[in-house]
């Protein structure tokens, strides 16, 4: 998954939906579906504002590691081998590109 997020971070909002449509990794639809979540998100929050989704840009794209669930896959004779399911937490700040940048 990072290696999707790594092309499209700093791009705007619509070369990085573009880009995206056409990669051919499994990972690009949540993060698609993400970005849109969250240029739906600034639009909804801000009624009063006029927010063009042209201009805005990704501003912080990152993937952090999420919860590991331990599953047993069968094996011969028996037995079972242990393995670690992981998952990742995907988070996406959109803006306009003339914001200050955001210092956590």
């Amino acid at each position: 998954m990072r290696r999707v997020v790594n092309v499209v971070r700093g791009e705007s909002v619509a070369e990085a939906i573009n880009t995206l449509t056409f990669m051919p990794q499994a990972a690009t639809r949540p993060i698609l579906k993400t970005i849109q979540s969250a240029v739906y998100n600034l639009i909804d929050k801000n009624p009063d504002e006029r927010i063009d989704e042209g201009d805005l840009v990704i501003r912080e794209i990152r993937v952090d590691e999420g919860t590991r669930f331990k599953r047993f896959r069968p094996a011969p004779r028996g037995r079972a081998h242990p393995y670690k399911k992981r998952t990742s937490h995907l988070t996406v700040v959109v803006g306009t590109p003339d914001e200050e940048p955001i210092t956590a």
